[in-house]
């Protein structure tokens, strides 16, 4: 079931990244209350959160109940933000959290979607090229740790650091470094050609 909590606009569908100093702001205004802020977070936040769970699992119902849940952990826990990572870090971090303790629970496989990221209006024949490349870098993520899926989506797919991703994921940067490069190592492996972007 999912949880709620006060929302009352429908996220919009256009992917806007906030500047780190606008999200302070809003988790700020979010730790006094104000339910505009937090609506505005949501919706900053939404198709990037969507994006990076719909890879943990291809159920749309658990991506979900897990930015859901993850978000109302960021409205009811706002005031907990330390200021020792960005914004995007600390939310991100709790929507890991959030869905890996969802899917455990759930005994659910984590497995990705058969619709993900779409490209800037590309021609007909790079939108086939990028869809069976794309196709094939998700069946092989498939067959991946959740960690070292979790690494390589946050490196790859948001662009994070090791370090931001070291503190997503609550462990050190050597282990996301081991992770990433195993990941990406198991990647080439199994597609080849089809992951040479991965360097």
């Amino acid at each position: 079931m999912l949880r709620s909590f006060p929302i009352r606009t429908r996220p919009v569908v256009a992917l806007k990244r906030s500047s780190d100093a606008s999200d302070v702001a809003l988790v700020e205004r979010v730790v006094a209350g104000d339910v505009r802020a937090f609506e505005a977070l949501y919706r900053s936040y939404y198709l990037r959160l969507m994006r990076f769970l719909g890879l943990m699992t291809s159920r749309r119902t658990v991506v979900e109940e897990a930015l859901n849940d993850a978000m109302l952990v960021v409205w009811k826990r706002a005031h907990t933000y330390n200021h020792q990572s960005k914004v995007s870090t600390w939310i991100f971090a709790i929507a890991y959290r959030t869905a890996l303790k969802l899917l455990r629970s759930q005994d659910e496989p984590v497995a990705p979607p058969a619709d993900e990221l779409s490209s800037d209006d590309p021609g007909p024949e790079q939108q086939l090229s990028d869809g069976q490349t794309r196709s094939e870098l998700l069946r092989g993520l498939d067959d991946l740790s959740p960690e070292q899926r979790c690494a390589l989506v946050f490196a790859y797919f948001h662009d994070l650091s090791y370090g931001e991703i070291a503190n997503i994921m609550n462990c050190p940067v050597d282990t996301v470094k081991t992770r990433v490069f195993h990941g990406r190592r198991r990647l080439r492996a199994m597609l080849g050609d089809g992951v040479r972007e991965l360097r």
